[in-house]
């Protein structure tokens, strides 16, 4: 099979009978991929740095299960673990050693986490966060930034009002207008912001709730300064400061983005890469704060799957792998190699990108113009990307199907990997251009 004429019709055909029985015929919007006007791909396995697809596509896989799969996929290390695990039984119900395992490995990577709570999911990690914050502080306002995501809880489903640092509005049916007015949303890297949100809501905001790198609307590094100001504003106006680093945990340094950017938040949340690919996520903080969670506590928070067995032996298994043999100096020598490939082979047809990059995560950005908030995401040409998109799935390079997502580099991926990827991007560029 020719690598410019893939054929998807299992996917289609597929896809089809999922409509008939599953809402829009996916279990997590942004697979349907009508982002790039096309029909999602069933995934049949995937392998190291490889998905294949029912079809019997092969491709070089940069989504890695949303930036789960650093190791790759089906590491054998961790499907020992987790096979070990299996035969033990899939849920207890009741406590297990693998979960204090894994909560010191944790904690002795992020010197801001004395305890943690693990959970199931990121969203009910930052849920979970929230509660906290609003109990610790007494106060009710959360500050986010538009354009990250911290999951699909109510209060977090809130988009900015008509002026700067306004009372927010439901950006979803079904949450009640009081509480979305309870978080305010101001621009990501914009200190005057954060600044005037305090001012207009003196002694009210509870948490401000970041990305401390920003990977949900594409990669964006923050400004110089810009988390420092975020922790001394907090710091003055007795607010606790949330890092989401349900991507970056793990995943651009060991200590994730306070590692990097040498800076502590209040409550970490953790997801992706600690659960392996398996249902786990975590919130830390200090001992003060996470006591304040029952059953120590009256701020409740409860899962019947919480530090499932199966998920803490894959976490477990992951973050051995991860303290091993400079893994992260290899991960930012093969994204670097990426990044300067794909900038390498734009020039080469004259089409005007920008690549933002912070260690393992990336994104391309259709514009000749920098990239650092919401609004200049929205302003880049989203029909190069589509178009992108497909000239480069049909040559077996398998992107997240938004322009608003990362790409996600794993220890998989290969110097071969590297040079396939840009073959294809100079020919889908090219073709761009014609």
């Amino acid at each position: 099979m020719s690598c410019d004429s893939k054929n998807f019709d299992k996917s289609a055909k597929a896809y089809t009978e999922a409509c008939r029985y599953l809402t829009g015929g996916v279990n997590s919007p942004v697979r349907a991929f009508r982002g790039v006007d096309t029909k999602p791909l069933f995934i049949a396995s995937a392998k190291g740095s490889k998905i294949y697809d029912i079809d019997g596509n092969e491709f070089i896989d940069y989504v890695g299960s949303w930036g789960t799969a650093i190791l790759g996929h089906a590491h054998p290390k961790v499907l020992k673990a987790i096979n070990n695990a299996a035969k033990k039984g899939a849920s207890f119900g009741a406590p297990t050693i693998a979960e204090t395992k894994l909560a010191k490995k944790i904690a002795a990577a992020f010197n801001s986490i004395e305890k943690l709570r693990l959970v199931s999911s990121g969203t009910e990690a930052v849920m979970t966060a929230i509660r906290l914050a609003r109990s610790y502080t007494g106060k009710d306002f959360i500050i986010k930034m538009a354009g990250c995501y911290h999951g699909h809880s109510d209060s977090l489903l809130a988009e900015a009002g008509s002026g700067l640092a306004e009372l927010s509005s439901p950006s979803s049916a079904g949450v009640p207008k009081p509480i979305a007015k309870l978080t305010i949303v101001i621009p990501y890297n914009d200190i005057e912001a954060v600044k005037t949100a305090f001012n207009k809501f003196t002694g009210q905001v509870a948490a401000v709730l970041v990305e401390p790198v920003a990977a949900n609307m594409g990669v964006i590094p923050p400004a110089d300064g810009y988390l420092q100001v975020l922790r001394s504003l907090c710091d003055d106006n007795k607010a606790l400061l949330i890092f989401d680093e349900v991507i970056t945990g793990f995943r651009i340094a060991a200590g994730g983005a306070q590692q990097l950017f040498n800076i502590k938040a209040d409550i970490t949340c953790l997801g992706k890469v600690i659960g392996a690919g398996l249902p786990l996520a975590a919130l830390g903080a200090r001992a003060d704060i996470m006591d304040m969670l029952a059953p120590v506590g009256k701020v409740y928070q409860a899962g019947t799957l919480s530090g499932n067995p199966i998920a803490t032996a894959a976490a477990n298994a992951t973050l051995d792998l991860l303290a091993q043999n400079d893994c992260f100096k290899r991960l930012e020598a093969t994204s670097a190699l990426l990044e300067s490939s794909l900038a390498q082979a734009a020039k080469e047809s004259n089409i005007p990108i920008t690549i933002n990059r912070v260690g393992s995560i990336m994104s391309c950005f259709f514009t000749d113009k920098s990239v650092r908030n919401l609004e200049d995401v929205q302003s880049t040409n989203i029909g190069q990307f589509k178009k992108f998109f497909s000239k480069m799935l049909q040559q077996g390079i398998y992107l997240a199907p938004s322009a608003y997502e990362a790409m996600f580099v794993s220890l998989a991926h290969t110097g071969e990997d590297i040079e396939k990827t840009t073959k294809a991007a100079q020919k889908a560029f090219s073709n761009i251009k014609n």
